[in-house]
């Protein structure tokens, strides 16, 4: 190898740094040229799939085997990431999203309308106008900070934390951070009709409609076929390889260090000796070796890019990289039932329904509920502290691997504390330890307004220069469908070819030229034929709906394949 990294036939080396749905990504787009690139891809765990992973659970009790873990489901506008899972052969099975938020007389749901919403009628239906307001005028109110919003339009803090804080944390899992999270976001889930979670917005619900989601297939089986697809195309996969610290990026390339670590047996590699912490010794006698690469991709988070550039950051990458905030949350995934009818409300709730909201008759509504309610997403407010939120899922009614009626005392949770600084509030000793399945700790993006100020707009200073490119949901919003173009995004931009079906689908390729806009500083100019696969892919208003592969019309279709059932043994 010569001391620039390439090799004797050409090929430019890349080094992709972490195998999350990025780093797959963008080593995917790269494989598809071998004649053009050597792929490495490189990750400290010994896993692929990053924050998307699978967990083991007992079948016999809770009447499926596995759980998603870290990212369970999204929205038909994530059109790439459908492709990834077509193209490896799996699909997402299609949910309506039910939810419930708060309890006992500050409860309300998207479901039925409830004594808090017939209370804050008169603030709803200003909540209407004011969200008109900021869509004529979106340019002014874009930055403003949800809290601020709420106090230029005087509401009530019970109304802005109960009603509309939740609204926001449910779409990015914004956590402790909502109130600050620009006021764009709330406007937008509201009135668009292409990721607007909560469109059309109701003046006496605020949202009485059931978002159609998809929820995903097993990602541990997902991310281990995309590997080995990976492998069969050339690249080399490394896992637990961790990279330390890059020395120098020059004309010459990039020139990096990394050492190898000690796989645990759950594949969760602690942090290394090298992680700044209280208490991490793993791995410190590892020998760190050299390395030559033409070209570098970041797919980790931003401050583990800042630590790993150390000296080699320019001004720029410190001042933008660093801007980027994090929260350590924890996840804890149990089955405690009791713990979630003290903290939520899981059933319908007839003592709370009411039939009428300012004189409209609201008993569709209710009746269905009586019979339907069955919510997978949860927010509990503090009553300490109404602004601060814990959030939780009911895996059991979302994910599609279960059966449809498993009894509520089997059913599986992920509860989530927020923010570590404000563990004083947190209930998480409240849970039987006996039934607590596993904890996981989360480093999450905070969705600030400053992050939409300070980073996002700038990330083009960034990416392509000094041999060096950032691809991952936090360079944007924190979704699986962010993270899979942002590696088609810096593929494409190290000179891969952006696939030709995904060019056909108009919505598809609208996201990622304003990605690649937005973030590179480029348009991209269509190269495919105008007839081929992926021309019927985008239906609904502006093509947002996906309807190719990659994603089923039947509900829980993966809990029936599963156990063997044909497509019409369920109703």
């Amino acid at each position: 190898m010569a001391a620039n990294g390439k090799l004797g036939t050409g090929k430019k080396r890349v080094l992709v740094v972490g195998a999350g749905a990025a780093g797959m990504s963008c080593a995917h787009h790269l494989a598809n040229h071998r004649d053009k690139f050597d792929v490495t891809l490189i990750d400290a765990v010994d896993y692929c799939g990053g924050q998307a992973f699978s967990v083991q659970i007992d079948k016999e009790r809770h009447g499926a085997g596995w759980l998603n873990q870290g990212v369970q489901g999204g929205s038909y506008i994530f059109h790439h990431t459908m492709t990834m899972f077509a193209r490896q052969g799996y699909h997402a099975d299609p949910v309506k999203l039910q939810v419930s938020f708060g309890k006992g007389n500050q409860f309300w749901s998207n479901v039925y309308p409830t004594k808090l919403l017939e209370r804050h009628q008169k603030e709803i239906k200003r909540f209407k106008w004011m969200i008109s307001i900021v869509r004529w005028f979106e340019v002014f109110f874009a930055l403003i900070p949800i809290k601020i919003l709420m106090k230029m339009f005087f509401f009530s803090d019970e109304f802005a934390n109960t009603v509309a804080l939740p609204m926001v944390a449910l779409f990015l899992g914004t956590g402790q951070y909502a109130p600050d999270v620009p006021s764009i976001i709330l406007e937008r889930l509201v009135t668009s009709p292409t990721y607007g979670m909560w469109y059309p917005g109701d003046k006496l619900s605020v949202a009485s409609n059931q978002p159609p989601m998809v929820v995903f297939p097993r990602f541990e089986h997902f991310y281990q076929s995309w590997r080995k697809d990976l492998e069969s195309k050339g690249v080399t996969v490394r896992l637990s390889t961790e990279l330390t610290q890059v020395v120098k990026r020059d004309k010459n390339g990039v020139v990096v260090k990394l050492i190898k670590r000690t796989p645990t047996p759950d594949a969760h590699n602690p942090n290394s000796a090298w992680v700044p912490q209280n208490d991490g010794t793993a791995d410190a006698d590892a020998p760190e070796e050299t390395e030559h690469y033409d070209e570098i991709v970041f797919c980790v988070l931003a401050d583990t890019a800042k630590r790993i550039l150390s000296r080699s950051a320019t001004f720029r990458e410190k001042r933008i990289l660093g801007n980027v905030k994090f929260a350590d949350d924890i996840t804890v995934t149990h089955w405690d039932s009791d713990y979630m009818k003290k903290h939520y409300e899981n059933f319908y709730n007839g003592e709370q329904a009411v039939e009428k909201l300012s004189g409209v008759d609201q008993t569709t509504r209710v009746n269905f509920a009586k019979k339907m309610f069955k919510p997978m997403y949860y927010i509990k407010m503090y009553p300490q502290d109404l602004s601060k939120l814990e959030m939780c899922f009911d895996c059991t009614n979302y994910q599609s691997q279960f059966p449809p009626e498993v009894p509520f005392d089997k059913h599986v949770f992920q509860t989530i504390y927020l923010n570590k600084n404000n563990k004083n509030l947190w209930s998480i000793d409240e849970i039987d330890e006996n039934k607590i399945i596993r904890k996981d700790w989360w480093h999450q993006l905070c969705h600030s307004w400053t992050h939409y100020a300070f980073v996002v707009p700038w990330m083009w200073l960034l990416n392509g220069r000094k041999h060096t490119r950032y691809a991952a949901a936090w360079t944007l919003v924190n979704a699986h469908e962010v993270a899979v173009m942002s590696g088609i995004a810096a593929a494409v931009d190290l000179g891969a070819q952006y696939p030709e079906d995904l060019e056909r689908d108009k919505f598809a390729l609208l996201s990622f030229r304003l990605y690649y806009l937005l973030t590179y500083g480029k348009w991209y100019r269509k190269k495919a034929k105008q007839e081929g696969e992926g021309r019927d892919w985008a239906s609904g208003e502006y093509g947002s709906v996906y309807k190719g592969p990659g994603v089923s019309s039947i509900e829980r279709l993966t809990w029936r394949e599963e156990n063997g059932m044909k497509t019409n043994d369920v109703d």
